[in-house]
């Protein structure tokens, strides 16, 4: 059961369909926001590496960098499973409107 199968059945309103726009927007911004941290993490983690002359903070930046790569792919199969509910319900949305 996801989170919009409530809308399933339902005629929806206004206030749901400009919901489900705004979900879809917040769903974007936090896929941008994954992926802006896992970017910094990697290029942390080769500047600690590049500059440091000691054998911790290598590992430091060793550390940094599969964390940033596991923090994107994260981000971007999490916003394909949102975008995946929402989509079902837009399709439902269209259906409605259209009278089908």
């Amino acid at each position: 059961m996801t989170p919009y199968s409530k809308f399933e059945n339902h005629e929806l309103i206004l206030r749901d369909e400009l919901a489900i726009d705004r979900t879809i927007l917040a769903n974007e911004r936090t896929l941008l926001a994954y992926l802006r941290s896992g970017v910094s993490l990697i290029i942390a983690g080769i500047s600690i590496m590049h500059f440091s002359q000691t054998a911790w903070f290598w590992a430091v930046g060793l550390a940094c960098i599969p964390v940033g790569l596991v923090t994107g792919i994260f981000g971007v199969f999490r916003y394909q499973l949102i975008n995946k509910s929402v989509s079902s319900v837009r399709k439902q949305l269209t259906k409605m409107t259209n009278g089908e």
